[in-house]
């Protein structure tokens, strides 16, 4: 598989501002709402909350490839969410990841091809 047509992920970590963990929540609701509804590129995108750390949340992200990614990063919700929760947030730490073996959606399909 080249790398073109490999899956795409990344992981990020964000800490939300004390008290803005409702309108970033808000923020997460409104845009993987239009992620599910345009987005057939991108394979999981999971929102989580840390336990015990109320002000954490967790993204992963999973794409088809990589042209699947810059596609969700022209999306206007997309968009809109990375202007947004500027205001939200204290930190930001992201991480891409090279799939080397697993069970993905991505991985599943391409072997259903042949």
């Amino acid at each position: 598989m080249t790398e073109d047509a490999a899956p795409f992920a990344l992981v990020v970590r964000f800490t939300v501002r004390p008290q803005a963990e409702a309108d970033f929540d808000n923020l997460i609701a409104r845009t993987t709402a239009g992620i599910r509804d345009r987005e057939p590129g991108t394979l999981v995108y999971a929102c989580h909350r840390v336990d015990g750390a109320s002000r954490q949340r967790i993204f992963y992200e999973l794409y088809r490839d990589r042209a699947a990614f810059e596609e969700h990063e022209r999306q206007e919700h997309v968009r809109h969410f990375l202007a947004a929760r500027e205001a939200l947030l204290e930190s930001t730490e992201v991480d891409f990841l090279t799939l080397t073996d697993g069970k993905t959606p991505a991985a599943q399909a391409a072997g259903s091809r042949g």
